[in-house]
């Protein structure tokens, strides 16, 4: 019989482990993109299928839209729809090449002045955005926008005149940050986890890590959240921990916890997966489909970091 050049598939996992149960729920509720990439991630799916199916979200400018994050509807392209974009390249290993090169030309026509990424661009005016993503004419540069996609592309050593500015806005940004909120230090920790000035990085970070825990921003409790405050305009249970900020074990935000804090952390995580197999979404509800679209990210990453951690998933 003829080699047919493909892997053979793993075994299944056990019924009752968190794989399965996660498995089961990605069929039920996920978008193809995010069956695709739970079967690259999980079941040894190539990245072939994952490719095209992003390309469904890709625009004509080299932008992503399509509500690809499903807080932003509509077709236009946007920041946020292309980091995503990226991250699915990243995790994927296509983040480069021409793909690429048509991204960072896209990235160009939408900064702003000093060279760096507006959360919305004001092409999202006429379809439905979250609330809590405001749409204003002038959007001024943000971190928790430019700093995911200045380290993806860092990271993968892409080299194009757009990084130039909007690297330096990064570390002007975080070096200057006094108060701040887990959303734009995850944004942080995205961009000084890939810069190449790993010296700089290190003591950006022990800078931020102090924040972090002064601010108390993570919640280094688990079974007593009530004790720790969520940030101002945040759902009320919107809790950021440990593990949210140190994704996996190499990232420069792990020494900010102590190995109890990062394993209650964890037990926590892992103890989230709901009956139906799934993780929850914690931010606003705002439209009954978005969440349903957002839970299976929100799993695959469960995952992925519990997996990193080295905790069994099946």
């Amino acid at each position: 019989m003829a080699e047919t050049g493909t892997p053979p598939s793993p075994p299944p996992p056990p019924a009752s482990s968190p794989l399965f149960r996660a498995e089961q729920f990605i069929w039920l509720t996920a978008r193809v993109l995010e069956q695709r990439l739970f079967a690259h991630h999980f079941l040894n799916g190539g990245a072939d299928p994952v490719e095209t199916a992003l390309d469904a979200y890709r625009n004509a400018d080299g932008g992503y839209g399509h509500s690809l994050e499903p807080d932003l509807r509509g077709p236009v392209s946007q920041p946020l729809h292309t980091a995503h974009a990226l991250g699915v390249l990243d995790a994927i290993g296509r983040c480069g090449g021409q793909r690429v090169e048509r991204v960072c030309r896209y990235l160009t026509s939408v900064s702003t002045p000093d060279g760096a990424l507006p959360s919305v661009h004001p092409s999202q005016r006429g379809y439905p955005a979250a609330p809590f993503v405001p749409i204003v004419d002038d959007p001024p540069s943000d971190l928790l926008a430019t700093g995911p996609v200045v380290g993806l592309l860092h990271r993968n050593e892409v080299w194009h005149a757009w990084l130039f500015r909007a690297t330096d806005f990064c570390w002007q940004r975080i070096e200057s940050l006094e108060t701040s909120h887990p959303y734009e230090i995850e944004a942080a920790v995205a961009f000084l986890d890939s810069v190449p000035d790993g010296t700089r990085a290190q003591k950006a970070a022990d800078r931020l890590g102090r924040l972090v825990r002064d601010q108390r921003l993570a919640a280094l409790e688990p079974d007593r959240l009530g004790a720790w405050p969520v940030s101002p305009g945040y759902a009320p249970e919107e809790h950021h921990f440990p593990h949210d900020f140190a994704r996996t074990p190499g990232s420069l935000a792990r020494a900010w916890f102590t190995d109890e804090e990062m394993n209650r952390s964890l037990d926590f995580l892992a103890d989230r997966q709901q009956e139906d197999g799934g993780w929850p979404v914690t931010w606003r509800r705002w439209a009954p489909g978005t969440a349903i679209e957002a839970r299976p990210m929100v799993t695959i990453e469960a995952l992925r970091t519990l997996r990193a951690y080295g905790r069994p998933i099946g």
